[in-house]
């Protein structure tokens, strides 16, 4: 059980508990809502073979609402039932219910990007500390926003510096180049669980996770042509986006969906004040083109006719004070297809002045809508572009005009390399309230111990039922502070 044990998916009566083992074998929990487990409820062991990359995840259900629960895992070998691993331990906290008539206070934590641009696990530079900062808040629950696994980046064992000085990785076998096999890209899930802090972590800390384009390779879409890429012996993108997807839900704490195998989106309702909406736009996408098209069809857009549609109606079911928007990509930032030569749509915005067009035809549709509907008390937040920002979004800026105000905030990497600023996109009337990047004298693809790795804590009040952002750095730092009324 070298890589931990880990929860995510949480509600108010039941969550996901993973973990992995180095032989064919049944994976055993148990639950308590006492560190001494005095009394246990004791699941069905779950199996774990090489199908399953001998990961095994077990749905715990039966739980309390709003409680601190325990856990305790060990495996039993296949082959021998009474040989027996060490227990590992862990908590996790379940939701409140959502029709609960008492309010607590919520705080959950987001961020994205984990091992990017060749920055792996540096024990003597860290390692990645940032997961140890973000966990002594004691957030209810974190958000990774996505790019949880960098599949194309490979990790050699010393990376130089822009002091000069060595970064030196762990390393283990696969990881030296890009995932293409299912089992390579598992190993990069295993790789990031060689990290003590990171391990830490997950043994405290539930999560709900996003994927993004690194989980299968940078910027993909249908259109994604690996014919010229050397690195790559597999061409098909469609082959590799199947192995991605399926060792991200191996190796995370995601539930199955019963309808649609391998979905990512879903809404997780935490008790009466908040609801979050988690997003794919990643998979339903139609291909990265230049972002021009005046109809919205499968070509122009990014969340897909299916999942728009239950979007837009769960947010407008929601009861919750607060609606999240968790997107693991920025509304009003232009991310270039080939950054190289600033061309092609990658995200929503399109650096076209003036009315929606491409993908920003769909996210019109679904603002217009949110004003019919007076679906008020709406945030953002996102990572995916490696600095943090805070981003106010208002129709007396924008070419389209037909929404309520809103603030998008952005915070990562967790570890990965920092870049600069993106260019706006004035279609949405985006406002920069607050950014953090390296100083031109710095440089890019920063190091995670030149300390700009970023998180953002959210908080909610339960008598005023205020939400406050706070905008924060690896050594604790809190670079801005935002606090929203609810709107009646």
């Amino acid at each position: 059980m070298q890589y931990g044990v880990q929860a995510g998916d949480a509600d108010h009566n039941s969550c996901v508990v993973w973990s992995s083992t180095d032989r064919p074998g049944f994976m055993h929990v148990e639950a308590s809502v006492d560190q001494a487990f005095s009394e246990v409820i004791r699941f069905a062991p779950v199996l774990a073979n090489e199908e399953s990359g001998l990961a095994a995840k077990c749905l715990l259900t039966g739980l309390p609402e709003g409680r601190e629960i325990y856990y305790r895992v060990y495996f039993s070998a296949l082959d021998q039932p009474k040989a027996k691993s060490p227990t590992m331990t862990g908590s996790c906290r379940t939701a409140p219910a959502a029709a609960s008539e008492e309010k607590k206070d919520v705080r959950f934590a987001w961020s994205g990007d984990t091992a990017g641009q060749g920055w792996g696990i540096d024990p003597a530079h860290g390692g990645m500390a940032t997961y140890s900062t973000i966990a002594r808040h004691s957030p209810d629950f974190m958000i990774h926003s996505g790019d949880t696994i960098y599949a194309d980046g490979p990790i050699q064992k010393e990376q130089k510096m822009p002091d000069g000085s060595v970064w030196r990785n762990i390393v283990s076998d696969g990881v030296h180049k890009v995932a293409e096999s299912l089992e390579e890209y598992r190993g990069r899930w295993r790789y990031n669980l060689r990290d003590t802090h990171l391990r830490s972590f997950n043994s405290q800390i539930p999560v709900y996770y996003q994927w993004d384009d690194h989980e299968v390779t940078d910027n993909w879409s249908s259109s994604k042509d690996l014919s010229n890429d050397p690195r790559y012996t597999e061409k098909s993108i469609e082959i590799l986006a199947r192995r991605g997807k399926r060792a991200f839900h191996e190796m995370l704490p995601t539930r199955t969906h019963s309808l649609e195998a391998g979905r990512i989106y879903r809404k997780i309702s935490y008790g009466p004040m908040l609801d979050v909406f988690m997003l794919d736009l990643r998979s339903y996408r139609g291909p990265n083109t230049d972002g021009n098209q005046t109809q919205l069809d499968d070509q122009s857009s990014v969340l897909g006719a299916t999942q728009m549609a239950w979007f837009k109606q769960a947010l407008m079911d929601s009861q919750a004070t607060w609606k999240v928007i968790a997107s693991d990509m920025p509304i009003g930032l232009v991310i270039w297809d080939d950054y190289s030569s600033s061309s092609g749509v990658e995200g929503i915005a399109n650096g076209i002045k003036g009315a929606p067009l491409g993908r920003e035809l769909e996210l019109a549709g679904l603002l217009r809508s949110l004003k019919q509907h007076d679906v008020k008390n709406t945030l953002w937040i996102t990572a995916d572009v490696h600095y943090t920002a805070a981003h106010h979004y208002h129709p007396d800026r924008a070419a389209f005009k037909e929404f309520l105000p809103f603030w998008e905030f952005v915070s990562g990497p967790i570890h990965a390399g920092t870049f600069g600023l993106s260019q706006l996109d004035d279609t949405f009337g985006p406002e920069v309230k607050f950014s953090k990047v390296p100083t031109t004298a710095q440089g890019v693809n920063l190091p995670p111990s030149a300390g700009l790795q970023f998180f953002g804590l959210v908080d909610i009040e339960q008598s005023s039922q205020e939400l406050t952002v706070r905008l924060m750095d690896r050594n604790d730092q809190e670079l801005y502070r935002k606090v929203l009324k609810p709107s009646a």
